[in-house]
This record gives structure tokens, sequence and C-alpha cells, in this order.
């Protein structure tokens, strides 16, 4: 006999037999209740942590989203970046109610389809997409809701933190984060782009642009209170450095927010600057003048007979204020006579002519990082009347971005630099692009634009000490088969310093009114002009360019006139 010390008494073999079972089998009842305890918690971990596959049983992250790098501007301040969003989803094996639940997430997302959602919801399925970018917000208040089966996906979700400010070259996404417009677009077709984001950027790469955010919300500010000033209809406007081809602002309106991407596909928020083709008018004048000098059919010195109306089979060409005399080539250009421009054009030649708008873009699209222009609309054929027509601005339309990069070899020297909205040295510029214009050419047309500003249809564009040189536009609209005069599509295409030129500024605004402001008169030199002179005051002091004190005055250099 033993004494058992659990028991404290003598035990038999037999009792003690009886008591060894007995502990086995609580021991193997301890074991089965932790694994099934280990087995329930495990279970709950992996539903908790990890997204339902859909349509089967399996569990994986379904976030279809992708991430993207920043865009910074040219001074590293941010234009978009990627943020965590959540989407709201269901997994019908878990819902208790559906009724309940739909007629709960409707109270906190009343934009759902609740007939949708219910259908959905028999179908059997493991997940159910309810609403993706959910504001923090309805995101806390489906939660409060303690339904189960509903459960969150984190995504990204890209945001514009300056909204519409530089929305047309930005671009934006769709609800998958993939690029559909602008640079947005660009930089999915190409991925190398993203470089290590520099310190005061938000995520970890970036795509820096071209773009200043400073000219930029001046350009789009002072285009917003020239369509409040003038009533027009839209505006568009760009600033271009002359020698790198870097599009330093570029604004279109009515443009959009592309943090409400729905915005966009308004038709009446297209891209003027580059999706939209016009006859744009006298600023055309610029390229007549320019062709004839660098061809050597004129010269400074060469005049015109502008006294009488040309007439060329049906059709009838007249000054709008005409002089009735013979013009010289600086008065034809600071008058803006149409019937001047019209006998250069034709002493050039139409072949010629034709040839040298080819060579400066003007009949092909123009393709950027944002995508391909649309294509001008060219006379076919080619006629003499066309030569004339177009001369003054009429009769081929383009883009605005088209006729700003085709001037852009008028004022720098000749050289025929692409525009580009990623950063581009001066010299790479210059470097990169043919000459196509005699340099003696571009002097000489940045000597008449300065003068049209002094004395011309251009004065009011003046930004005192900014030395400001440009061309007036003002074209009747197409209405029907016919031209309006009521009906008005206004520019002004300029350059500064234009002794020492750095950036071109064009403007356009489309159907201005007759307005107090400008004694009810609507041509670009009383609209368009003096919203350029605005914009070209504020830009440069932000751009680092110098003011000169008063006294310049409209001179021709004589080594210019020489060597014409």
């Amino acid at each position: 006999m033993t004494r058992d010390l659990h028991m404290g008494t003598t035990a038999s073999p037999a009792e003690r037999a009886t008591l060894a079972k007995s502990r086995y089998r609580y021991r193997l009842a301890c074991l089965a209740f932790a694994l099934s305890f280990l087995a329930i918690a495990g279970r709950l971990v992996s539903l908790g942590f990890a997204a339902v596959e859909p349509g089967a049983g399996g569990l994986h992250d379904i976030s279809t989203t992708v991430h993207r790098p920043d865009i910074l501007d040219r001074n590293g301040r941010l234009l978009a970046t990627d943020i965590k969003g959540a989407t709201l989803y269901a997994d019908p094996a878990k819902v208790i109610d559906r009724d309940e639940l739909v007629e709960q997430v409707a109270s906190v997302l009343p934009d759902i389809d609740t007939a949708e959602l219910r259908e959905k919801l028999k179908q059997g399925k493991r997940f159910v997409a309810i609403k993706r970018e959910l504001t923090p917000r309805q995101q806390a208040e489906i939660y409060e809701l303690g339904q189960p089966g509903l459960g969150f996906i984190e995504e990204y979700r890209r945001v514009y933190p300056v909204g519409a400010t530089a929305c047309h070259v930005v671009g934006y996404v769709n609800v998958d984060n993939k690029g559909l417009a602008g640079i947005e677009k660009f930089i999915d077709d190409n991925p190398q782009l993203a470089m290590s984001a520099p310190e005061n950027a938000v995520g970890g790469e970036a795509v820096t642009l071209s773009l200043d955010l400073g000219v930029q919300h001046v350009v789009r500010e002072e285009l917003v209170s020239a369509v409040a000033t003038y009533r027009a209809k839209a505006a568009a406007g760009t600033v271009i450095d002359i020698a790198s081809g870097e599009v330093i602002a570029m604004v279109s309106l009515p443009d959009y927010d592309p943090n409400q991407r729905e915005q966009a596909l308004d038709k009446d928020r297209l891209n003027r600057m580059t999706s939209g083709v016009y006859e744009l008018g006298s600023v055309f004048k610029v390229l007549t003048v320019a062709g004839a000098l660098d061809a050597g059919s004129a010269t400074l010195r060469s005049s015109y007979d502008a006294s009488q109306p040309l007439h060329v089979g049906g059709f009838t060409i007249e000054d709008f204020h005409g002089k009735k005399r013979r013009l010289t080539v600086p008065e034809i250009f600071i008058y803006s006579s149409n019937i001047g421009a019209a006998k250069m054009a034709l002493a050039l030649g139409v072949n010629r002519h034709r040839a040298f708008l080819d060579k400066l873009g003007l009949l092909s699209r123009l393709s950027t990082e944002i995508g391909e222009s649309a294509a001008p609309l060219i006379p076919s054929p080619w006629q003499p009347i066309n030569t004339i027509t177009i001369a003054y601005g009429h009769g081929l339309s383009v883009t605005p971005l088209q006729l700003a990069t085709a001037t852009l070899p008028l004022v720098n020297g000749g050289f025929a630099v692409t525009p580009t909205f990623l950063p581009r040295s001066r010299l790479a510029g210059l470097r990169q692009s043919p000459s196509v214009l005699k340099p003696a050419t571009s002097q000489a047309m940045l000597q008449l634009m300065r003068l049209n500003v002094l004395k011309g249809t251009g004065k009011r564009a003046e930004a005192q000490g900014y030395r400001v040189g440009g061309k007036t536009g003002t074209a009747e609209k197409v209405v029907g088969r016919h031209y309006q005069g009521s009906e008005l599509l206004n520019s002004f295409l300029s350059v500064f310093p234009t002794d020492a030129p750095e950036y071109l500024v064009l403007v356009m605004l489309d159907e201005p009114k007759r307005v107090p402001e400008t004694n009810n008169e609507a041509t670009a030199g009383v609209n368009a002009a003096p919203t350029v002179g605005k914009i070209v005051a504020r830009i440069a002091p932000i751009l680092g360019v110098a003011p000169k004190l008063p006294g310049d005055q409209p001179k021709f250099d004589a080594k210019v006139l020489a060597s014409y």
C-alpha cells in the first residue's frame, strides 16, 4: 500500500489506475478545447485582416488602383499626389439582414442604387463592391452602423491640391488611378519619368514640370477677370520661354477641377490651346511680314499701295481703319493693314508663302507631352485667294499653341524650338532646334512688335519697364457659312522684353462684348492687349525679368536696316 499525496489516504493499485485514466481524459479535453479556440481565433484574424476574393471563398487584396508619382511644378510645388482612400464592400455570406444593411448604407450614401445592391447581395458572391473613394466622414459613419458583412479596402486616390489651376496640363485619372489626360496619361506611357522626389514632396517619386505655379495662377486670374470684364464666352493663354521652349503657364477657360473628374467631360471645358482650331486673324501678319523679309521679297523700307480695296474674284479686301494711302512695311504692321499684308503675301508668291508656313509647323499637327494637338484646317487646293486671306489670318485654322510655337523663331533668333511641359535648359532648347530664319529677320520682327505697342494697335499691352512687343488679332467668326462681325475671336501675341527677349505671351478671348470699360469697342486692342499687359506686369518679377527706366523710343537699328 502507498499513500497518495493528492487523496491524502492510502490508495489500492486499482484506484490508482482509475485515477490515472481520469487525469488523461481531462488533459485530452483541455487540449481539444485549446486547439478549437486557436482555430477560431486564427479564422477571425484572417477574416479581419484579409479582403474577400471576388466570386470565391478565398481571401486576398483586391485593390485595383496603382500608386502614382507626385507631380510638381518647376519649383517643387505640389500639383498632384496620392492619398489612401477607402472602398466599401460587403461579404453577403456574413450579412444577417440584407434589407436592413441596404437601408442603413443608403442613409450614409444616398446616391447608391439600392435595388441594384439588393440584387448583388442575393447572387452568392463573396465580394460586392458598394462605393469607392469614401470620405473619412463617410467611412466613420459606416463603421458606426455596426453592420456585419461590411468591410473596407484601402486604395490609392489621386488628389489635386491646386484644383483647376493647372488642370489642362496636369490632366486627371480614372477611378483605378490610371491617367486619362494630360501629363497624367503621359506618365503612364513613360513610367521612366518618375524620379526620386525632393524632400518637400509628399510621395517617394515625382515628375517635375516646366510650369511655374505662380505664373500659372496669375495667367488664370487675369483671364478670369477678362472674361468677366469683357463678358467673353471663353479665354485661353500661355507663357513660353522662347529659347528653351518650356511652357511656363497654360490656361483655358472654362476649366475643370480634376478632383471632380466628371467635369472634364463637359465639351465646353476643352483645352482651347490644343484641342480647338481657329482662324486667328491679324496675329498672322507677324508670319506674313517675317516670310516676306526672310525671303527677300520685301524689306523694312518697302511700301505697298493700300489706298483702295483689293478685289480678287468675287472678294473685296478692305482695311478696318484704312489710311487710304501707300504704306511702308512698318506701317502695314502697326496699322494692321489687310490690303498691305495681302499684297506682301502675293509678292512672296503662293508656293513660297505656303512653304514658309509649313516650315514653321502650321500645316501639321503639333505633338507635346500632353498629347497631339487638333489638326489644322488647310485649304485644298491652295489658290492665290487663300494666300491673300491667310496673310491677314483667315482661311487657315490652327490651335493657339501652334501659332505660339510658330512665332518662337521670329523672336529667338530664328530657331524652331518645340514646346515642352518638362524642364529643358535654354542652351539645350537652342542647340536641339534647327535654324529656320535669318537672325536679322528675327531682330526686325522684334523691333516691329515693339513699335506696334509703342505706336500701333497694341498700345494697351504696355507694361511699364518691360518693353513689351506684340501684334493684335481681331477675327470675325464664321456663323453658318458667313463671317459674323458681331462675334469676334480676339488675340494678342506678344514677347518681352524686346531688347533681350525671354518670354512669349499669347492671350485669346472668345466673343468679348462691347462694354463701357472699352468705350463700347470690341477689338483686340481694347481687351486682349490690356490683358497681356496686366499679365506681363505681374509675371515679370516672378520670372526674374528686371524692368528698365522709362525712355524707350521706337528706333530701328541701322545694322538691321542695312541687312535688307
